[in-house]
């Protein structure tokens, strides 16, 4: 069997790391991964594959940065004659980003099967960009393989036959769990000159919080105050810091991190802050309590199972929820179920069954 792995953003990374790991281990599977180039510079792509153990992709498209419709659509024009010369017998594309609406896209006016990792996720706010990127998808996946059984429930409601849908686990939480000893073994919290459950980490990253001047700089000055209580790090893309105002005072805005220094930064925080669904994952299975920056959350198994709490952006909200983390014993957490480190074999054993 020969399959054709699209990515091409960081959380994409994380994921394919699973699945290809679990590909070299069946002779009877040839993986190949095509690169979009959607994250194009070293620090968030190139040194992410060697951490992760990641081959060179065998294809780079080199899309690079764009307006989003003029990404996806060169995405598109690229990813045709890519997928022609590798003639897979099927394009597996993970997650919600760009990358993954153009796999599905170009596959499918080629006559290719898709299998989508990670389907059936639904935040049910039609403005998030992620969320018209999953629903598009599973509508065109041929094989669709949830993470929680949230997400078996959407593609049930929304028709999909229940062949075509299975519950295999989390890749992401593959990966966090192969590295997990190796991330304990890095040196970032004595670089940054921190000490185990003494900070709160902070992430930022979706248009909907750093495009709205207003609204970052009143959710980061509700942050900065819980600053004056712990340190709180913030590891900020290049692209949010060029929105950062004296709001963020207090606040220790960093580079951004490898995977495994930022996974190590993680698991030692009091609590962390976010806007990202990774991160909503990674922390419910190290155990450590999350705080979601937004209204609503596409993965619910993180708010039922895990550590998570979501809490909107309202100043005053985030600023009293920081202070009910610090107040409280640290949460326990019960692992979702198959999030155990073999979500990448259940969906080869699918696969090689056809």
């Amino acid at each position: 069997m020969r399959l054709a792995c699209v990515v091409g953003a960081r959380p994409n990374f994380v994921k394919l790391a699973a699945l290809l790991a679990e590909c070299a281990r069946r002779p009877r599977i040839e993986a190949r991964t095509v690169h979009t180039g959607q994250h194009y510079d070293r620090a968030i792509s190139g040194a992410l594959f060697e951490e992760l153990e990641l081959p060179p992709p065998d294809l780079h498209l080199g899309v690079g940065a764009a307006p989003p419709l003029a990404q996806l659509g060169r995405m598109i024009e690229a990813l045709g004659p890519a997928l022609v010369a590798l003639a897979p017998d099927c394009v597996v594309v993970v997650g919600d980003v760009t990358s993954t609406l153009a796999g599905a896209l170009a596959a499918s006016r080629l006559g290719l099967p898709i299998a989508h990792v990670e389907a059936g996720l639904r935040s049910f706010d039609p403005t998030m960009p992620e969320e018209v990127n999953r629903r598009l998808t599973d509508a065109l996946a041929d094989r669709l393989f949830a993470s929680e059984e949230s997400a078996v429930e959407n593609l049930r409601r929304e028709g999909v036959p229940s062949e075509r849908v299975a519950l295999v686990g989390n890749v992401m939480i593959d990966t966090l769990l192969r590295f997990e000893a190796r991330a304990a073994r890095s040196g970032v919290l004595d670089r940054l000159e921190l000490e185990p459950q003494a900070y709160a980490v902070l992430t930022l990253h979706r248009p909907s919080t750093v495009d709205d001047p207003a609204r970052l700089e009143a959710l980061l000055g509700a942050i900065a105050g819980v600053s004056r209580r712990l340190p709180v790090v913030f590891p900020a893309h290049p692209r949010t810091r060029g929105r950062l105002h004296e709001s963020a005072s207090g606040i220790r805005t960093i580079e951004p991190l490898g995977y495994l220094d930022f996974l190590r930064l993680q698991s030692q925080a009091r609590f962390v802050l976010t806007d990202s669904g990774g991160v909503q994952e990674e922390t419910t299975v190290l155990g450590i309590p999350c705080l979601t920056l937004r209204d609503r959350t596409e993965r619910p198994v993180t708010v039922t199972h895990g550590t998570n709490r979501v809490i909107g952006t309202h100043p005053l909200a985030v600023a009293a929820a920081c202070e009910e983390v610090l107040a409280a014993p640290r949460p326990s957490a019960v692992r979702p179920p198959l999030w155990d480190g073999c979500a990448a074999a259940r969906i080869l054993d699918r696969l090689e069954r056809g």
